[in-house]
């Protein structure tokens, strides 16, 4: 029996890890492929046949849409299933992927159901899927990060009394336009989270998209590599390298940056047990230049505070 490929493309390592292990703990014969990017994919492509690829949008070099478009204008890549998995969840990217000829569309950040079923669909279309499934497949978490919680972990269950949460009307990955509207000037879609100064000083604002749902946030800190936010405390608490998506208003045009990344530390910002207020340390896991220089200039803008030690 020949294995199934699939080509992963992202310019974070982080980030094509979990997209690999997913997929590998649920398709054990599966065969994978890695790019850093859309010009490394484009090579791959060029020389070796695949039956999927799953990439991201914003990319150095060459970005997803341009691969997609690239793909489909060669007559043996046409018909190949090409899922684009991005922060880009808007409703004129997703039409602009679609117009380009993209097979499914995956939002990040993302549960492991949702992206094994856009793989799967993708899979069926072309008569793949069966070549993949013998027997009863490994079962799955629901959160995107909670494999690499268990590796961590050596297996055992995190202590919680929580549920897990059912995944956000935000983060459902559908190949169709979303109905949703585009992010309002003033970057939040919903009221921002009124905090005391006393409590929280912050530098900004910002709006945190984790599995578990979307959350506004102030940024305390800033760094190349990390950002320092507070989040107000929910009945789901938020989990360490949970993949999660950081949007930043940028310009005078109110256009948003996407940062992906993922939650390196959780504590409570306030020296007690039912503190009302989370500190988390998010990481950057995007290798996109524009992105980086973005964050470089809002340091340079004094957004961040100057004591501030990455890592500490």
């Amino acid at each position: 029996m020949s294995k199934v490929s699939v080509l992963v493309v992202d310019d974070a390592a982080f980030i094509r890890d979990l997209m690999k292990k997913c997929l590998r703990n649920y398709f054990p014969g599966i065969r994978i492929e890695d790019a850093v990017n859309g010009k490394k994919a484009q090579a791959l492509l060029a020389r070796e046949a695949f039956d999927l690829v799953l990439c991201d949008w914003e990319m150095p070099e060459m970005s997803g849409l341009e691969l997609l478009t690239w793909c489909r204008e060669q007559d043996a890549l046409k018909a190949m299933p090409f899922v684009m998995v991005t922060s880009r969840g808007d409703k004129e990217n997703v039409v602009q992927a679609i117009q380009a000829g993209v097979s499914g569309y995956v939002s990040k950040p993302f549960t492991n159901e949702q992206l094994l079923t856009k793989v799967k669909q993708a899979l069926n279309k072309v008569g793949k899927l069966d070549a993949l499934m013998n027997g009863t497949p490994p079962k799955m978490t629901s959160a995107f990060g909670n494999d690499s919680l268990n590796a961590l972990t050596g297996g055992k269950a995190p202590v919680s009394t929580t549920a897990a949460p059912a995944p956000n009307a935000y983060l459902q990955n559908t190949a169709a336009p979303v109905t949703a509207a585009a992010p309002a000037k003033g970057l939040l879609n919903s009221p921002a989270v009124k905090a005391a100064p006393s409590v929280i000083d912050g530098r900004g604002q910002g709006q945190l998209r984790l599995p578990s749902g979307i959350q506004q946030c102030v940024i305390k800190a800033l760094s190349i590599k990390e950002a320092l936010l507070v989040v107000k405390r929910t009945d789901t608490l938020p989990q360490v390298l949970d993949s999660a998506v950081l949007d930043l208003e940028q310009g005078d045009n109110a256009e948003v940056a996407r940062l992906n990344g993922y939650l390196h530390a959780i504590v409570a910002h306030e020296p007690k047990p039912d503190s009302e207020w989370l500190q988390l340390t998010f990481r950057f896991v995007d290798q996109d230049a524009q992105k980086l220089d973005y964050i470089s200039r809002l340091i340079a803008r004094g957004t961040a505070q100057k004591h501030f030690v990455p890592g500490a």
